[in-house]
């Protein structure tokens, strides 16, 4: 649902929340989240590795973003657009990358 359209009040079922429809439900779905709660002490993102591994395709990293927007709206923040958060998952992502290449050249 677009977040500008949100009442926290009215959240019900998964096509309820920020910058999720019909796809986006059914991966939350997939990932055997089956209402709202269930994203309570979600990693949103260990919910894309298993969402890819489960499909065997890697997801396109906006995903990453949508994960985040929920997780944020379900811990109490304001409904926001998923593309808020692209700077967020790109930070923790390139810290990932710093750590795993610092701990191939500890090696050599």
């Amino acid at each position: 649902m677009n977040p500008s359209k949100i009442v926290r009040e009215n959240i019900r079922k998964l096509t309820d929340l920020p910058n999720i429809g019909k796809a986006g439900a059914a991966d939350l779905e997939l990932l055997g989240i089956e209402k709202p709660g269930d994203l309570m002490g979600q990693d949103p993102y260990e919910m894309y590795e298993r969402l890819c591994i489960l499909t065997g395709s890697r997801h396109d990293p906006c995903v990453i973003d949508v994960f985040i927007s929920v997780i944020c709206f379900i811990n109490g923040d304001e409904p926001k657009v998923w593309w808020e958060y692209t700077a967020e998952h790109k930070s923790v992502q390139a810290s990932k990358q710093d750590i795993a290449y610092q701990v191939t050249q500890k090696d050599k």
